[in-house]
């Protein structure tokens, strides 16, 4: 594919920059950033805001009523911005202490999907895949996992991707049920490696493409609904982690990134494509 003109949003320094969601209601991209416990929004006229927790915040999604679903180490939480009021959704307990929430994202079904990470190098993988609901149910989806990663829903909510994004960093589909939240015949689509770039983030398009960060080579991959590899993005960002469809025509393409460490190589950059992205979903 042609390399298009990328663009940058911030240029700013966030410990890990994740979770990037367009809230086509405001219009304006909201992102957090893990270590610092931050929740941001930039507004389309440039403004900024952001709402601190007093813990690492992992990843979040729209709810209902303006609302947030966030993922914080143990807890998943409804969050009003205006208000500043939390109320714990679920508690879910790690099997080991250095163990949090990671990637999630609201589903078809109204429900958060979450994953945990086990970034030890202590026996074997215990990171899950969770399920929540907004009546506070979690079920278990998948197990073994190093860090569960790369969440997102093709155009139809007929199949969910997932990612491994350490060990043999592979990605798996699934498909998906809209109405129960349902998933099964899950299947291995590729393997990854470091030079390709290991799946962090992900996104769907309206043509049934799944778009993944791949922060070890400092690009944006684009694979079919197969898994082939059908091109990629180069970014200035050294390690973007995950890209998400916004704008008004959901044409654009933001990504955000970790530390690298790096003057110059931090912060947010976009880009326009031609096929829209799939609409987030809504928790409730």
């Amino acid at each position: 594919m042609a390399q298009p003109e990328v663009q940058w949003v911030i240029r700013e320094r966030f410990g890990v920059g994740e979770s990037p969601v367009w809230d086509a209601s405001t219009g304006r991209l909201l992102w957090c950033d893990i270590p610092a416990g931050t929740i941001h929004a930039l507004d389309s006229d440039g403004k900024r805001r952001a709402w601190s927790f007093d813990e690492p915040v992992p990843s979040f999604g729209l709810a209902q009523g303006g609302k947030l679903v966030v993922a914080l180490r143990n807890d998943v939480v409804l969050f009003d911005p205006e208000s500043g009021r939390r109320d714990r959704i679920a508690h879910i307990e790690h099997a080991k202490p250095s163990m949090r929430l990671n990637d999630g994202k609201v589903g078809p079904d109204g429900a958060f999907w979450v994953g945990s990470m086990d970034a030890s190098s202590e026996g074997r993988p215990a990171a899950k895949l969770y399920r929540v609901d907004p009546t506070g149910e979690v079920r278990v989806i998948a197990e073994g996992i190093a860090i569960s990663n790369g969440l997102a829903w093709n155009a139809e909510s007929t199949l969910l991707y997932h990612s491994d994004s350490r060990g043999s960093m592979w990605l798996d589909s699934w498909d998906f049920d809209r109405t129960t939240g349902a998933v099964n015949n899950r299947r291995r689509l590729r393997d990854n490696d470091e030079a390709s770039g290991r799946p962090d983030g992900g996104a769907c398009d309206m043509a049934g493409t799944y778009w993944s960060a791949g922060p070890s080579a400092s690009r944006i991959n684009r694979f079919s609904a197969s898994g082939d590899l059908l091109g990629w993005v180069d970014v200035p960002l050294k390690f973007p982690t995950m890209p998400c469809f916004g704008g008004p025509d959901l044409r654009t393409i933001y990504v955000t990134s970790l530390d690298s460490r790096e003057d110059g190589r931090d912060g947010i950059v976009k880009f326009e494509v031609d096929v829209p992205g799939v609409p987030v979903g809504v928790f409730g």
